[in-house]
């Protein structure tokens, strides 16, 4: 199998390029403003960039899309932008993929639904409330629309290992292994079922193993809210000094609505595939502690 994952210098992208890559897939990854090992140049909103990698050559069976403008609250505040980097790089790779006659994978997330009725199974009725949530239920839907064989997979509240360790759980591990004093104001009453971004990588690539196309909901074993997360992974530095404020999303005043009981119940994937083990904070906390008591 041959894949191109745009974005492969991010989180869920960079996993999936080291996962495919030790299946033995022939797997290429790119980024666009951060190099990463192993990462070719590739600019999805302009696909004519004579610096561009030639996707067309490489030929891929698969182009995976991991790039877009995650950061919500600019995005409610930079429609332009965030139409650009979500939708139009979409259209653009839509466009490539049917060039390379290759199937498209698409991640999406919970902020496609509306937060009051999680956690949702695939059919769920979507109900976007915010400028990032419309942005990326409008490219899935258009990435399903256009290539018939797209696989989408709607992910949330991510973690795990990047090079740049931006991910929530990422640095508050960072933080407290460096001796930092945190200071954490978190939301109680939003809702999400994280998944780590190894899982996501694994679960994709028995889903494109397997030929599976359409929309599956990716989740770990745990449900938790932010509050609940961050002091899970906190539970592992007994020494660590922080501040941990909870308050209610209405009381942060963010620019842009959150959905409140999100997260996914992962039904059709675990019907499918009912040897599949998910890991959770636990198992990602005690295997990311050992590799740091051993290096």
């Amino acid at each position: 199998m041959k894949v191109f994952i745009s974005g492969a210098s991010g989180l869920v992208g960079g996993n999936c390029l080291k996962h495919f890559t030790e299946q033995g897939w022939d797997a290429v990854g790119s980024y666009y403003s951060y190099p990463t090992d192993n990462t070719v140049f590739y600019d999805t909103l302009v696909p004519g960039n004579p610096d561009n990698f030639d996707v067309v050559a490489f030929g891929p069976d698969v182009i995976v899309h991991c790039g877009a403008l995650t950061h919500v609250d600019y995005c409610e505040t930079h429609a332009q932008e965030s139409y650009e980097k979500t939708v139009q790089s979409t259209i653009n790779l839509i466009a490539l993929a049917k060039q390379c006659n290759a199937k498209l994978v698409y991640i999406s997330t919970d902020y496609v639904f509306d937060g009051k009725h999680g956690p949702y199974l695939e059919d769920a009725p979507v109900n976007p409330i915010s400028v990032y949530a419309r942005h990326k239920l409008e490219a899935e839907q258009l990435a399903l629309q256009e290539i018939p064989n797209t696989l989408v997979l709607r992910v949330t509240n991510v973690y795990g290992n990047e090079v740049r360790g931006k991910n929530f759980v990422a640095r508050i591990v960072d933080q407290c292994v460096n001796k930092q004093k945190l200071t954490l104001k978190l939301p109680y009453d939003q809702y999400a079922s994280p998944a780590n971004a190894w899982d996501i990588a694994r679960a994709m690539f028995v889903l494109l193993r397997d030929s599976k196309q359409g929309i599956y909901n990716i989740g770990s074993t745990d449900y938790v809210n932010r509050v609940e997360l961050a002091l899970r992974v906190l539970s592992y530095f007994p020494n660590a000094e922080y501040d941990l404020i909870p308050i209610s999303t209405a009381d942060m005043q963010q620019p842009a609505a959150r959905p409140l009981l999100g997260g996914f119940v992962k039904m059709k994937f675990s019907n499918e595939y009912p040897e599949f083990l998910f890991g959770n904070i636990d198992s990602y906390m005690k295997e990311a502690l050992a590799n740091a008591n051993a290096s």
